[in-house]
């Protein structure tokens, strides 16, 4: 039986606080409540070399550090500020909530600082994306804008940075795990961009994935607008049934705002039979696809709910340059082509960077699972993959599911992956890195992995 703590208030000021996590936004906690004021105690499970540099460096600006510690002290806390590592039933959390501690995730109490308005920014896929185009866009309009959280800077290191003068609008990245144990977040636009199984293996099922991504809106009202994909759109109204302007994106006619090649038009202006008066063009982006295409869709919502237009969203668009690790072309050689979309942790993701890719692909994946199945991948691999370079733990059960779609050959590295991929491609074809998998079996994060595919493919080329 779950023991309910008090609700953590975002924007009250603390006597004493402590930290779950020495992570980036747990370091950046704690130095945001020292320079309030607050007694501040930062606790991590762990003990690295890493972690030691950060710990000295807090200790010397006068916060208690504790590191390789599951059980919190016995201290008593004004509230307990917590880092998206830790679940909602982490041991270290069911013990503070036993003591009445209140309990609060690191991006709740940065945004309580930062006294500006918010796009908060959830979904399976694509978040990073689409809070870049969505900052973008409401600074080509004039806006005072700036993204955070899931993607960095955290909300806090943002809150500790600005100036006097508070931003216009913070777009803010969220993942289930900051959103499980929101309290009081209220953003004035929030987005769910997609929804599709991932982190089953910290969530307990799609129920409960579902239930914290909803967390997003659970607190909205008038005159807020929530956007959502619109095959989620019944199931966040009944799970968030207090936010009250529902908008939908997707590529059916019922959406608000839909995509369709070429452009998005906003329903309102298709009604009146005037699909020109609100359309967004995609042709010659990047988004003129129907995977991408459904983040330009969003983001024309978050245009017109943030008062930024269509035209400075168009122009975002046209300048936009994808982050690192998505869909990034590195290298062309000798008609094959070498992209890196290590970010695709997930098989949906996967599935999109298979779908966005023409031609015939030589797949890289593999890593550590997510206790998602991995059937829903094979129709695409049939005809499109002529083979699968599987790296990372999980490898022979990705093998044993895809071998009669594609050819499965299991490699023991990236490096080795890359050879491979790169002996058997034919001009025309393009060698692919889209996991599907988390990387921390061989990678200290995706970028890392990212990071070592490019090596391997310049290494191919001598340069």
């Amino acid at each position: 039986m779950k023991t309910k703590a008090p609700r953590a208030s975002a924007g009250e000021k603390y006597a004493s606080a402590l930290v779950l996590g020495l992570g980036g936004s747990g370091a950046d906690a704690a130095r945001l409540l020292r320079r309030e004021g607050a007694e501040v105690t930062v606790m991590d499970r762990a003990r690295t070399g890493e972690l030691a540099a950060e710990a000295a460096a807090l200790e010397a600006e006068g916060v208690r550090v504790m590191l390789g510690r599951d059980a919190p002290p016995d201290s008593a806390f004004s509230v307990c500020i917590v880092s998206p590592g830790f679940p909602a039933e982490s041991p270290a959390l069911r013990t503070l909530r036993a003591r009445s501690v209140p309990v609060l995730p690191e991006f709740e109490l940065g945004w309580s600082r930062l006294g500006s308005r918010a796009v908060a920014v959830t979904g399976s896929n694509g978040k990073s994306t689409l809070v870049k185009l969505c900052a973008e866009a409401l600074r080509a309009a004039g806006f005072r804008s700036a993204q955070c959280g899931n993607c960095l800077p955290t909300v806090c290191r943002l809150a500790l940075e600005q100036g006097q003068r508070p931003l216009d609008w913070a777009v803010i990245e969220l993942s289930s795990f900051q959103l499980e144990q929101a309290a009081a977040f209220r953003p004035e636009v929030a987005v769910l961009l997609n929804l599709h199984p991932n982190h089953l293996d910290r969530h307990a099922d799609m129920g409960a994935y579902r239930a914290a991504k909803a967390r997003l809106f659970a607190n909205m009202a008038s005159p807020d607008k929530a956007i959502v994909w619109e095959p989620e759109k019944e199931s966040m109204a009944l799970l968030a049934a207090s936010a009250p302007d529902w908008i939908s994106f997707g590529l059916s006619e019922a959406a608000d705002y839909r995509y369709a090649r070429g452009g998005v038009t906003a329903r309102a202006a298709r009604n009146a039979g005037q699909p020109g008066g609100a359309f967004l063009p995609t042709r010659g982006t990047m988004f003129d696809n129907e995977i991408m295409g459904l983040a330009a869709a969003a983001a024309m919502a978050v245009a017109d709910a943030c008062g930024a237009g269509a035209g400075a969203l168009s122009g975002a668009m046209r300048d936009f340059h994808p982050l690192p690790h998505r869909m990034s072309e590195v290298a062309a050689l000798r008609g094959v082509r070498f992209v890196d979309d290590s970010k695709a942790t997930s098989l949906a993701a996967l599935a999109a960077a298979l779908t966005m890719t023409p031609g015939r692909v030589r797949l890289i994946a593999g890593g550590l699972a997510k206790r998602e199945p991995f059937d829903p991948v094979r129709p695409l691999l049939a005809g499109k993959v002529p083979a699968a370079y599987l790296i990372g733990k999980d490898a022979p059960l990705l093998a044993d599911a895809w071998r009669d779609a594609a050819e499965c050959v299991l490699c023991g590295d990236i490096e080795e992956a890359v050879r491979r991929a790169w002996s058997e491609a034919a001009p025309g074809d393009t060698v692919l890195l889209a996991p599907g998998c988390a990387s921390f079996d061989q990678f200290r994060n995706f970028g890392e992995r990212g990071d070592r595919f490019s090596a391997a493919v310049r290494a191919l080329s001598g340069r």
